[in-house]
């Protein structure tokens, strides 16, 4: 897991060679303005989702991770928390590769993601997005799927 600001983006390029294609899409939208949905960058290989919602208490939670896709998760607006634990610290439930999801069980720690943060989740970085941190307040997302192949 990378969790740094996005003026920082340019350090991670050359780490993964798709990762200076995924920044730059953020940098090229207007995010405060993007609408919500499913936008393609390079079809399956790599795509993006913009998202608006509340973020939730913890027990409402539940652990994920991905086996196809890297995610960068970049905030726009507001505040959330993100749990997260290496998979091999948590109980594995039982993949289902039709939505590229891994179901995990227990307990991991929790980061604070502010406006203007992004994270990178590789396949073993569990992650449990849209904590509240205190109470439920509005977030505003992009996700970028990265294809690992």
């Amino acid at each position: 897991m990378i969790i740094d600001r996005i003026d920082n983006a340019h350090l991670y390029h050359a780490v993964n060679i798709k990762f200076k294609r995924a920044f730059n899409y953020i940098h090229e939208i207007d995010a405060s303005s993007i609408a919500d949905g499913k936008y393609e960058i390079d079809g399956g290989n790599m795509y993006a989702l913009v998202q608006q919602y509340n973020t939730k208490l913890k027990e409402q939670g539940f652990w994920e991770a991905h086996r196809r896709y890297i995610d960068l998760q970049y905030i726009v607006q507001g505040v959330e928390g993100m749990g997260y634990a290496n998979i091999n610290h948590l109980q594995q439930g039982e993949y289902d590769s039709t939505k590229d999801f891994l179901p995990l069980y227990g307990d991991g720690d929790l980061v604070t993601l502010r406006s203007g943060s992004f994270v990178l989740l590789m396949p073993e970085d569990a992650h449990m997005p849209g904590m509240a941190i205190g109470s439920p307040a509005p977030v505003k997302k992009v996700v970028v799927k990265i294809a690992i192949d």
